[in-house]
């Protein structure tokens, strides 16, 4: 599990709970033992944060949603990977000089099962998120993903990917590299393996960068992530000139959990706890692995021909629209 032990950036919408929770913990550290008129008021507090928890998440609007799975405190592909896997390594490199820190992979086991993961790696505060390239790959990260789902596809074994990054990387250095083709090969190669590929959005899934993994038997997604094909910021700034619209850019693109359910994009939304996975990182981790387990085993009953073209046809029905 990585640490940090520096202060977290609230976002606006969530001050209210802030300050709220200063209050109880002020309340506490000031109250003498066995007071029973303090007690009453803390538990009276603490029901009324969550209440009002739960009256701020249940009304986010997907901006604010991004700006949740932004937190530096929300937990990353290697968080989870030692709560899920029973035991697992990471491998390194992609046979071609590069080994890119912001895509990690790896084989392990789950529930006895042999695997390979595939995930995005950000970085908490600015030396680990510069090491890390705030999560962005090059074009070595996604050849190394390709490797190891190739070396999957070699000896059997299902593929897990975990995607959270605001995009690939967008360098001159990283068109230079072959970006464009090597998240394309991705794509390609994807739809051949005959093994069952199981995809999570656990953040941000960000425009190609996010495909370059993204290609599954099975799309899982956290409550509370957004997967979309450019940033609201971005596209306001193309759109209307002005990245000030990045709000009415997030609505209309249409990238939280449930508007992406509805339109055939994802095929399962994993419940988070009140506050998001980073206020219980280990009960979001027991309900990522349970469904994954679960879809595990449902793909693996399958003939490879059978996941290979259910996997075609799946993503053919996406984007199909009716003039009225």
């Amino acid at each position: 599990m990585i640490t940090s032990n520096r202060k977290p950036l609230v976002p606006d919408f969530m001050r209210p709970v802030a300050e709220l929770e200063s209050q109880v913990e002020e309340l506490r550290r000031l109250a003498p033992k066995n007071d029973k008129i303090i007690e009453r008021k803390i538990t009276q507090f603490q029901k009324k944060l969550a209440k009002l928890q739960k009256e701020i998440f249940a009304s986010l609007t997907p901006l604010q949603r991004l700006n949740l799975v932004r937190q530096s405190e929300r937990p990353t592909t290697l968080d989870y990977i030692p709560n899920i896997l029973d035991e697992w390594i990471e491998l390194h490199g992609d046979r071609g000089g590069a080994d890119d820190p912001a895509l990690v992979g790896g084989i392990g086991k789950i529930n006895g099962r042999s695997i390979v993961f595939i995930g995005h790696q950000r970085g908490r505060g600015t030396k680990e998120n510069v090491a890390r390239n705030f999560g962005m790959p090059a074009p070595g990260g996604y050849r190394k993903a390709l490797r190891l789902m190739k070396h999957a596809d070699r000896f059997g074994m299902p593929i897990l990917t975990f995607i959270d990054t605001p995009g690939a990387w967008a360098g001159l250095k990283a068109e230079e590299l072959g970006q464009g083709e090597a998240i394309a090969v991705n794509l390609r190669d994807m739809f051949s393996f005959q093994v069952p590929i199981i995809c999570t959005i656990i953040g941000e899934g960000g425009s190609g960068g996010a495909l370059g993994i993204g290609i599954g038997d099975c799309i899982l997604m956290l409550e509370y992530a957004v997967y979309t094909v450019a940033t609201p910021e971005a596209c306001a700034a193309i759109l209307w000139k002005n990245s000030k619209e990045s709000l009415a850019a997030a609505e209309a693109l249409k990238i939280t959990s449930s508007d992406l359910k509805v339109m055939g994009i994802v095929d399962e939304i994993l419940k988070e706890p009140l506050g998001g996975a980073q206020a219980d990182p280990q009960a979001t981790s027991r309900y990522l692995k349970q469904e994954l387990v679960t879809q595990l085993d449902l793909l693996s009953a399958l003939d490879s021909h059978t996941l290979k073209n259910r996997r075609y046809e799946k993503f053919r029905r996406m984007g199909a629209f009716y003039e009225i």
